[in-house]
């Protein structure tokens, strides 16, 4: 194995903390080639689908990559905006809100963001950061709940970076923020603000990316997270069993996922005769594909087409500042130790 050499213009340079936020990934534009190299990366990834490697290539390769990528595209152009991805503009925003919170606190640290699939890739981030002199660096994957396909994978692409790196910096990472009053807050904050702009639903329905119901099996923690979660937000919006639905969205394959299904359930309500619904997705910390399309207008058709009247789905938390005030706050406990206040 080849070690990388250290950046020459840093090897005496004073030590500086970082801070890399992580989000899934997205791909560069709307197109099928685009989706193609995405999920080629993507769906390639053990963490993300648990069948044996050679099976899977097959697949893979001799039919989900020739046949999803020009579907997908299609899905992606239905939310791209004139800045990009939305998944990508919220990320960058996010970073750089996180970066004045931080200041504002008197730290003095690199606060940049990658993703997990996709660009800015992880090694090519961490690759920089060593070139502006990080010694520490605490990775935070955007992932509320810890799951082995997200956080996970995460720890995965960081650890690789390191076995080729000649100083390995201080490594330090966040598992999950699930339970943090901060983020519980800053959700229960935005859904009231929804309800005061455009009025209230009569059930919330709290959606949640789904997994394989195996992992549950296998000890993942993330269905008990997701629903730790539900049940802080319901508490903190004082809700009753009869006002919310806990449900998972986003199934992939013919395997049985964690349930109940979110359109499934919205089809249900409606024909129950619930007339409007809200939605709220909590373990995405930045709107994406899987809320704006899936949710806000595949989930919204299929609800009405059961007989519903409105679905009205409540942003992600993006760069809210109750929830940058949060992350900053969440970031500032996992730093403890690290000498912050010298200058970045």
């Amino acid at each position: 194995m080849r070690f990388r050499p250290e950046p020459k213009a840093r090897r005496d340079a004073p030590a500086r903390t970082a801070l890399l936020l992580v989000n899934l990934g997205t791909p560069e534009e709307p197109s099928a080639a685009a989706l193609r190299r995405y999920l080629a990366e993507f769906l390639a990834d053990p963490r993300v689908v648990e069948i044996p490697r050679l099976l899977w290539r097959v697949i893979l390769h001799g039919i989900i990559l020739r046949v999803r990528p020009a579907k997908s595209a299609a899905k992606y152009r239905s939310i791209w905006s004139a800045q990009g991805s939305p998944l990508a503009v919220w990320t960058t925003r996010q970073a750089q809100a996180l970066q004045q919170a931080l200041q504002g606190r008197g730290h003095r640290i690199l606060v940049r963001h990658a993703m997990r699939y996709g660009r800015p890739a992880v090694a090519e981030v961490l690759d920089a950061l060593r070139g502006e002199g990080a010694t520490r660096i605490l990775v935070v994957p955007l992932y509320p709940q810890y799951a082995g396909a997200t956080t996970g994978s995460v720890a995965d692409a960081v650890h690789r970076w390191a076995l080729q790196a000649r100083r390995v910096p201080e490594l330090r990472s966040i598992a999950d923020y699930h339970d943090d009053a901060g983020y519980l807050d800053a959700l229960a904050a935005g859904i009231r603000a929804h309800w005061a702009r455009e009025g209230r639903g009569r059930v919330l329905v709290m959606s949640f990316h789904g997994m394989p119901a195996r992992t549950r099996e296998l000890g993942d923690p993330y269905h008990d997270q997701c629903r730790e979660t539900a049940a802080g937000l319901a508490a903190r919006l004082g809700l009753s069993p009869a006002d919310h639905r806990v449900t998972f969205q986003s199934r992939f394959g013919r395997a049985q996922w964690l349930e109940p299904y979110t359109e499934p359930t919205l089809q249900q309500l409606a024909r129950a005769g619930v007339e409007s619904v809200d939605v709220v997705c909590p373990g995405f910390a930045a709107d994406c594909l899987e809320t704006l399309e899936e949710i806000a207008q595949e989930g919204r058709a299929a609800f009405l087409a059961a007989g519903g009247k409105a679905l009205h789905y409540i942003p992600c938390l993006n760069d809210d500042a109750a929830w940058i005030d949060a992350l900053a706050a969440l970031a500032e406990r996992h730093l403890a130790g690290w000498d912050t206040r010298q200058a970045a």
